[in-house]
């Protein structure tokens, strides 16, 4: 029997986790091995996600032994991952309601109005956002709490 796809928001931090190795790097390696595998599996972004992703590579690369060679195979590998980029212009009134309405930064908060754009969860390893929406009407999943074994 076939499972059904995987279909998440997926924000920056959990991203980055496949390129430097920190605490969830395990479990974002599962969440897009099976993004690999599974061909009806959809991940979304708001089109800023790249931005995000190049200044933690330029920052990275800035502070530790990380080389500019690295930031750019690791920002070769982040664009060739099937990702479905949403632009932000179509979410910006939104991510400000809910900004403003929970106190949250502008950033967390377009991950939050695509989610809720697209009526799928959205992935984070950011547990001050969760434990900030947490009882409210958003479908947010700890990346930490996923159960993704293949």
């Amino acid at each position: 029997m076939l499972e059904p796809p995987l279909v998440y928001v997926i924000d920056a931090n959990v991203a980055l986790k496949l390129f430097f190795e920190q605490p969830g790097s395990a479990h974002a390696d599962m969440l897009f091995g099976r993004l690999a595998i599974e061909p009806r599996s959809r991940f979304y972004v708001p089109d800023f996600f790249y931005a995000e992703c190049a200044s933690a590579f330029a920052n990275y690369e800035r502070v530790t032994p990380y080389t500019p060679k690295q930031a750019r195979d690791d920002m070769a590998d982040l664009l060739a991952l099937a990702l479905h980029v949403i632009p932000t212009a179509e979410l910006a009134a939104e991510a400000l309601a809910i900004a403003l309405k929970h106190q949250i930064s502008g950033y967390d908060a377009f991950y939050v109005a695509l989610s809720r754009r697209l009526n799928v969860p959205l992935v984070t390893a950011d547990e001050k956002l969760v434990r900030a929406l947490a009882g409210r009407p958003y479908r947010i999943k700890s990346l930490f709490e996923l159960s993704l074994e293949a």
